[in-house]
């Protein structure tokens, strides 16, 4: 059925309903992200942050808020939103591959169910932690609590604020279940986009002060559009593994005797990995900057906030390092070398011109060499937000959001919603999204 993609969404109750509940949810969000913890005085927090945002001084603060759309220097309840609940995934994950037991009760009947459950409790007891942090970090805010009994507000923040993360997790969760898109990317997705608006005034701010000159500004404009083309062409970049099934007799049938390809793409962990070191980074580096902002606190850990700051030379080392590793991580748990071989082989299936018992030796060579320049990019993009900074003198909210890390973020979970809406579109018999029915990839 032709027409307009937009109206033919909406013509689909399903598509239909399912679209308005997500931004229902998002709404829900974003809601929360602006309600201040009971004890807070929000007049204070905005008086404190404009003042670390004139002095530039906000690095931490900015860095923060990048994931979560502002609620964290509204001290908001969901003011740590899902990043706690990705660290122990990750940390989770890696103890399955680590520990031989938990691989075990992985593989059983129901265990991927209790595997979600013990994260669940860790995320709980992450969520602890960094709410402690956050009130030793508000008590460096003078004026900012207004509750005199500082052990009552820390119990009433802790409470507050962890169960603010996990009502985020939950809402994740729905959209995932009813709504369109990953329920965990699309709050991220959210967070980012409600930062757009304050990115664009702080650097109008800052070329009407004259810190930035307008012609580094079209500059940074147009790396903006060329980026987003850039990941849009990186994204969608395949490299087709050809596997041909011989044929095979069963019973009275014949099966098989077809040709078909396993499609890699160029960057086979997409943008995971940086949400993945983002996430991971967040938990010491929230608690080494709150910890060392004390005036009590030990030099080391002042030298160690001073360190990791979030536009420094050692966050960025960190961050790189990071990338790298979770691109071989993330690859290797979602498309095993060895267990695609196998449903190869046990399938009649092989690959033109490679050895069956070569098989995955061949997968793993080219994922290698899909990986490490996937990395690199996706490095390249991380570091991008400080070189803007550094070089164009960039209010850092506005290069976090015009750099790398966002638009890929953003463009990566966006071409997954489309591809949701695409699929559904084709299931009840419509045009799709594009002009050709369907959105492409290119084969590489």
């Amino acid at each position: 059925m032709a027409g307009n993609p937009i109206v033919n969404i909406f013509r689909i109750r399903e598509l239909r309903m399912r679209l308005l509940f997500t931004l229902f949810i998002l709404a829900v969000f974003r809601l929360g992200s602006v309600l201040t913890i009971p004890g807070i005085d929000a007049t204070v927090l905005l008086q404190y942050f404009e003042e670390l945002s004139r002095q530039n001084k906000n690095a931490f603060a900015s860095y923060m808020d990048f994931f979560v759309g502002g609620a964290f220097s509204n001290f908001s309840v969901f003011m740590l939103g899902v990043m706690p609940y990705i660290s122990t995934q990750i940390i989770m994950q890696l103890a399955v591959i680590v520990f031989p037991s938990l691989k075990r009760i992985a593989e059983e009947d129901g265990g991927q169910r209790r595997i979600a459950m013990w994260t669940r409790v860790g995320t709980v007891l992450v969520c602890l932690l960094q709410s402690y942090a956050v009130t030793v970090y508000a008590t460096s805010i003078p004026g900012s609590i207004v509750i005199e009994n500082r052990i009552a507000f820390r119990l009433l923040a802790m409470v507050t604020v962890t169960t603010g993360t996990m009502i985020t997790i939950w809402l994740g969760d729905q959209i995932t279940a009813r709504g369109i898109g990953n329920g965990i990317s699309m709050m991220i997705f959210a967070g980012i986009v409600a930062r757009l608006p304050k990115a664009v005034v702080d650097l109008w701010q800052s070329i009407q002060e004259g810190v930035v000159q307008p012609v580094f500004a079209i500059i940074v404009l147009v790396m903006f559009f060329a980026i987003i083309a850039l990941v849009v062409y990186e994204e969608s970049g395949e490299r087709k593994i050809p596997v041909h099934y011989a044929k095979r007799v069963v019973g009275r049938r014949m099966y098989g005797g077809q040709n078909t390809y396993i499609p890699f793409k160029v960057n086979p962990s997409n943008v995971m990995p940086l949400i993945f070191a983002s996430s991971l980074l967040t938990f010491p580096i929230q608690l080494i900057q709150m910890f060392g902002s004390n005036q009590n606190s030990a030099r080391w850990v002042t030298r160690l906030a001073v360190f990791l700051t979030p536009n420094g030379w050692g966050y960025n080392i960190l961050f790189i390092i990071l990338i790298i590793f979770f691109a071989y991580f993330y690859t290797q748990v979602t498309l095993n070398p060895t267990e695609i071989a196998r449903q190869i082989r046990e399938n009649g299936g092989s690959i033109p011109g490679v050895r069956t018992d070569k098989t995955e030796e061949y997968l793993q060579k080219i994922l290698n060499r899909l990986i490490l320049p996937g990395a690199l990019f996706l490095c390249i993009m991380a570091v991008l937000p400080t070189i803007i900074q550094t070089l164009f003198r960039f209010p850092q909210s506005t290069a976090m959001l015009m750099g790398g890390t966002s638009l890929i973020i953003m463009v990566g979970v966006d071409l997954d919603t489309m591809s949701q809406i695409e699929a559904l579109l084709k299931m009840h018999h419509q045009d799709g999204l594009v002009s050709r029915g369907r959105i492409r990839s290119r084969s590489l």
